[in-house]
């Protein structure tokens, strides 16, 4: 997957008095790391987050101050000590407490990997997850980003925004091809959303990862209003589309 460029939007809360540039900027150099790009060197991350070389060593040098960074000579990693800030958000999201119970239930029926996840700007975060002993297509755990408008997560978060922001979320996307069957074209990606908001469910099929299949339902607060998504995931060369729908699904 290529990496997308990290930058600081200015918007009207950029502009207001009360932002924090620094502490922007130190969260741009943050997330600057990821799978393709787990240590790298000070200019590596300065050309990522488009800032000066200078102010990305500050930020550097207050991260590891703090223990959110380390360094082996001129290449930099994030630390363990990064983990505090997942970790403060899993502990204060009660989301993530009623829901892992429910994953774990429905993994032990399936005997697949449910997760359950939250819409992010342009990605879905996995907020509680359970999986069989058995290796799965996906390696994924709390807190791994997947984008939105490939997978059936994503999806079904979609479907619950507004007419006006969804269309003012797919004018901003910039679709990736991330398997041969992922669909790239914009109409495509809103029609899929269209018909997973008609449906009540959205249904992947290798569009994220090859080999690897997803459907998702939504889970309603007491108000009706989407609060999060749950899906079975399973290997597509053991599973049928049938079987996700037929008893998947249900």
């Amino acid at each position: 997957m290529e990496k997308k460029t990290t930058t600081i939007h200015a918007d009207e809360n950029s502009e207001s008095p009360d932002f924090l540039g620094a502490l922007a900027r130190g969260l741009s150099v943050i997330t600057a790391f990821d799978a393709q790009h787990h240590q790298m060197t000070l200019s590596d991350i300065a050309k990522i987050v488009d800032l000066p070389r200078a102010t990305v060593r500050r930020a550097l040098f207050t991260l590891g101050h703090l223990g959110y960074v380390e360094n082996e000579g001129r290449l930099f990693r994030l630390s363990p000590g990064i983990l505090r800030l997942a970790s403060a958000y899993l502990q204060s999201n009660s989301l993530s407490a009623v829901l892992q119970p429910a994953c774990e239930r429905i993994c032990k029926l399936a005997q697949e990997t449910c997760s359950a996840a939250v819409l992010d700007d342009q990605d879905v975060v996995i907020v509680a997850r359970a999986s069989p002993r058995r290796a799965t297509a996906m390696g994924i755990g709390m807190g791994y980003r997947i984008p939105a408008a490939s997978g059936a997560l994503g999806r079904t978060l979609l479907a619950a925004l507004p007419d006006d922001q969804l269309s003012e979320f797919i004018e901003r996307l910039k679709p990736v091809r991330y398997t041969p069957q992922t669909i790239i074209d914009k109409r495509g990606i809103r029609r899929s959303i269209l018909e997973a908001r008609k449906h009540g469910y959205a249904y992947s099929d290798q569009e994220v990862e090859v080999g690897y299949r997803s459907i998702a339902v939504p889970l309603l607060a007491y108000d009706g209003r989407t609060a999060a998504a749950l899906h079975i995931g399973a290997l597509a060369d053991s599973t049928p589309t049938k079987k996700m729908l037929n008893e998947f699904l249900p």
